[in-house]
């Protein structure tokens, strides 16, 4: 019996990689949690490494950085204190922590019956919310963006309108993500990123010519529609959820998840109020929240690939770790994945920040985008990488309290660190303009990330000394050297010209940092390649 139990593992193990590779992407294909990572990263990868680049590059050289891109970012605004305040900002990892107690019990049937009564209800409730910003649209512009002209003013409120309905899109779609995620099915979860950035691209495309940065706008709700929304409908669909026309004020479930969700509502996070903070001194000059924006979407890029993909590939690891009650394995699974990514964040910071000026040249510059632009935007890029590894920490580490079904510690922490920041921005704005936003941005993440650490070691959940500084210190010094090589053999050629000359300038560069790198780390005995290698082996 054993040996017939064994064997479906055996051939799949037997199998050719490229096979089982392949076979990740089937839609109902469930995975490991470094595989999920890997297909979430490869997701990523489409999306904030290829896709928000061509959608980043098309802004810039149809629009530039102008009062109609300032107030196109500022409409995203409003829709997201909507979602933020009234859902909390992390629908899916809230509901990964409720569902997995119910997998855990064998009730997925009742799980899925919880799902429609909250899904049903706080649609309710979203919907009214999202009415009254409607309607009070012109006034949050007012209020928020000061001094925008009276037509930079009406674009924006006009642009915040358009924008509105997709909460609830992605509200929705975060709720049939979580029931695939629970199940270990993340293959829509890496496609979702990918298909709304498709919607934005296609419809600067098709409309930008007939309705200017307009098309912007729909082309964002059109993504959300079919990314967010339709696609985790199939999904969870085809794992056999059927939602349910029910409302029970009084469910136990809905009761579990507002208790879940109610910290992360009423708390404040500086990783959602960095942005907003930023915003409101920007606007004092054209084109600076676009500048500041563009930087940090190209920050993103990388940042999103690997803080994001490994958070949400290790949320229903850790949750499952917690709700059975194996406490040391959860902490030391914590560990291990912030290891690791912090080693691969200070890596691809040394990359980033040596070419910095190139990187930007070729995804920004042209069109709108001036070459004096363009600088400035690569200093504020410069400048944002160098927290790079704190901001995909943080993130692991807010989802060890999610996994925990602590969501009021982390709040508690963001509202003070978000209270005690919003000084350091005016301070630092006021002495060194707009770059002192970014500056101050790296220094409230380092303060944030720092609180999580503190209290998961406080609470017993993720003791620090778990942590492997020596891998740490082996990947900051590889970052060092291979930062060193590259902008020592840029200051070695002539001036770069043109986005050919570019190019070629990183390709030639990312090979020589690539080979630096890894010798470094074989030299200092660093397990970081290894690791890496015999998982893709395995």
């Amino acid at each position: 019996m054993q040996n017939s139990q064994e064997q479906p593992e055996q051939s799949r193990h037997n199998q050719p990689k490229l096979l089982r590779w392949l076979q990740w992407l089937r839609p109902g294909a469930t995975h490991s949690a470094f595989s999920a990572s890997l297909l979430l990263m490869a997701g990523s990868i489409m999306s904030s490494g290829v896709l928000a680049l061509i959608r980043q590059k098309l802004i810039a050289h149809l629009f530039g950085a102008t009062n109609a891109t300032d107030a196109y970012i500022g409409a995203f605004e409003l829709p997201d204190m909507v979602y933020y305040f009234l859902i909390g900002g992390v629908a899916s990892s809230t509901f990964v922590s409720l569902l997995s107690g119910y997998r855990e019990r064998g009730e997925e049937a009742e799980g899925d019956r919880a799902l429609s009564v909250i899904l049903n209800t706080m649609i309710l409730a979203l919907g009214a919310a999202i009415l009254a910003a409607e309607f009070f649209a012109p006034w949050y512009v007012s209020v928020k963006f000061p001094h925008f002209d009276a037509p930079t003013a009406a674009l924006c409120v006009s642009l915040t309108r358009i924008l509105l309905p997709a909460q609830l899109f992605f509200f929705a779609g975060g709720v049939f993500g979580s029931r695939l995620m629970v199940r270990k099915v993340f293959l829509f979860q890496a496609l979702t990123p990918s298909i709304y950035n498709l919607g934005i691209i296609g419809g600067v495309l098709v409309l930008h010519s007939r309705i200017g940065v307009y098309s912007l706008a729909v082309g964002a709700l059109t993504g959300a529609f079919c990314g967010m929304f339709l696609l985790n409908i199939f999904g969870a669909w085809r794992e056999g959820m059927r939602w349910q026309p029910v409302l029970d004020f009084r469910h136990p479930a809905l009761l579990q998840w507002l208790k879940l969700a109610a910290p992360l509502m009423i708390g404040q996070s500086l990783t959602t109020w960095d942005q907003w903070i930023r915003t409101y001194f920007a606007s004092q000059g054209v084109g600076d929240i676009t500048r500041l924006a563009f930087a940090k979407q190209l920050f993103n890029s990388p940042m999103n690939i690997l803080g994001p993909a490994a958070g949400a590939a290790s949320l229903p690891f850790f949750a499952s770790l917690y709700s059975k009650g194996k406490l040391d394995e959860f902490g030391q699974a914590v560990n291990r994945a912030v290891t690791r990514l912090m080693a691969a964040s200070l890596l691809a910071a040394g990359w980033m920040i040596a070419l910095a000026g190139p990187l930007v040249d070729v995804t920004l510059r042209g069109g709108h985008m001036d070459e004096a632009s363009a600088q400035m935007t690569a200093w504020f890029f410069t400048i944002f990488c160098l927290s790079l590894f704190l901001w995909t920490s943080q993130n692991l580490y807010a989802r060890a309290f999610f996994a925990a079904g602590n969501t009021f510690t982390p709040m508690l922490a963001g509202t003070i660190v978000t209270a005690v920041s919003i000084p350091v921005y005016w301070l630092l704005f006021h002495r060194l303009g707009v770059e002192g936003l970014a500056w101050a941005s790296n220094a409230g993440i380092l303060l944030h990330t720092t609180a999580l650490v503190v209290l998961l070691q406080r609470n017993r959940l993720t003791p620090i000394s778990g942590l492997e500084f020596g891998e740490l210190g082996r990947a900051l010094l590889a970052s060092i050297i291979g930062w060193g090589a590259i902008t020592a053999g840029l200051r070695s050629l002539p001036t770069l010209h043109g986005h050919t000359q570019n190019l070629s300038a990183i390709a030639g560069a990312s090979a020589v940092w690539l080979g630096i790198v890894l010798v470094v780390l074989k030299a200092t005995g660093s397990r970081l390649p290894g690791q890496i290698l015999g998982k893709f082996a395995r």
